[in-house]
């Protein structure tokens, strides 16, 4: 397993890292704990050590199995990585209400990696002036939090202004080959990384959308190398860059977590030519998508029952496939009538959560018009 080197920390971490926020799902939509416990277990007896969970992941189950599922392993062998809910936090109360609720949740008396969850402009203003910084140091001091940072979503600018505040252990933001410009992006990569601060990198696979594509991209990936699959090469792309010492990837089966364990098991770095080859399907791939929807979720639930994330999903998938039949079950039995687009009320509440920033209300609109006009 690759690891790389935190030098402010003094600490190795594996290159891959298990987000927690993706395991597999009983019909009912509970984690289906066996089959999440054996992907677990697999990934840390192949050397993963960083587990990222979160106190919403899974309607608040994530942290609870988690918590159950590494029980049995000595808490000295893998670093546990969790998140202040700060929209939960009103006050310096609730930050030690949330934590020690964690801490119960996780059976654990203490947290690796602490981070201030989804962090914008606005929130960190709101943390800042209500002193829970000051306050998560005063836990770290206590040796209950270990290493102290924020994950990220937002501008550039408020990245900047963030990771200027203070000596910060870490930071967590958003990076793939597709989004290099968006929110924090390479240049959020290069400042934290000319500041020796570690990044723990999160969509590598951007939820997914970049392990298939169209025929003729992915033609294009097995003329680089026909024996890899789509979704390594957006690892590798992640990986190359020195500054990542943590990739999180969300595993959903256990075929997922073979196959990054192949990809970080040996780990390569990109070629010049799988740069350039990459940087080709990019550009064909910008010219497809419609928005930038990552499936977060953080949209979520909408008032009026549409499926916010899934109507994205299909119609970036469709523009991108110029198929219908590839996102046919997806838009009309998993989608159906009740979760489409054509739901949508535009109250506005998803619009003010989402971390993209993206017009929801009116691209929702032009997801309906293509599915119903059947463009491609």
């Amino acid at each position: 397993m690759e690891k790389r080197e935190m030098k402010n920390l003094g600490i190795e971490t594996s290159l891959l890292g298990f987000g927690c926020m993706r395991f597999p799902v009983n019909a009912d939509g509970s984690i289906n704990e066996e089959l999440a416990e054996q992907m677990l277990d697999k990934a840390i007896a192949e050397g993963v050590n960083y587990i990222d969970t979160a106190y919403p992941y899974h309607n608040g189950d994530s942290e609870p199995f988690v918590g159950k599922a590494l029980e049995k392993y000595d808490r000295k062998s893998y670093y546990l990585a969790t998140k202040l809910p700060v929209w939960a936090v009103h006050s310096l109360e609730d930050v030690d209400r949330i934590f020690e609720e964690q801490l119960s949740r996780l059976r654990t008396d203490y947290v690796d990696f602490y981070l201030l969850h989804a962090m914008g402009k606005d929130r960190f203003y709101q943390m800042r002036d209500m002193g829970v910084i000051e306050k998560l140091e005063g836990l770290k001091e206590a040796g209950k939090i270990k290493y102290l940072g924020f994950s990220f979503h937002d501008s550039y600018e408020a990245f900047e202004e963030m990771i200027e505040y203070r000596d910060w252990d870490f930071c967590q933001i958003q990076l793939n080959y597709m989004d290099t410009e968006e929110q924090a992006g390479l240049k959020g990569y290069q400042l934290a990384t000319d500041k020796g601060i570690p990044l723990v990198i999160m969509e590598p696979v951007r939820g997914g959308s970049l392990a298939g594509f169209a025929e003729d991209v992915n033609a294009r990936f097995r003329a680089m190398n026909p024996e890899a699959s789509i979704a390594s090469f957006a690892l590798r792309y992640v990986g190359s860059l020195p500054g990542v010492k943590v990739i999180l990837s969300g595993m959903s089966n256990m075929e997922q977590v073979e196959d990054n364990l192949n990809t970080f098991r040996n780990f390569v770095p990109l070629s010049a030519e799988e740069q350039q080859g990459i940087a080709d399907i990019v550009a064909l791939l910008r010219s497809r998508v419609q928005n930038g929807c990552t499936g977060c979720r953080y949209c979520m639930p909408c008032p009026a029952g549409v499926d916010i994330p899934g109507c994205f999903q299909s119609w970036n998938n469709y523009h991108m496939y110029q198929n219908y039949d590839v996102v046919r079950w997806n838009w009309e039995v998993n989608l159906g009538e009740s979760k489409q687009a054509k739901n949508c009320i535009k109250c506005g509440k998803c619009e003010a959560a989402c971390p993209q920033k993206i017009s929801i209300r009116e691209d929702l609109e032009k997801v309906q018009k293509d599915f119903d006009q059947k463009i491609f």
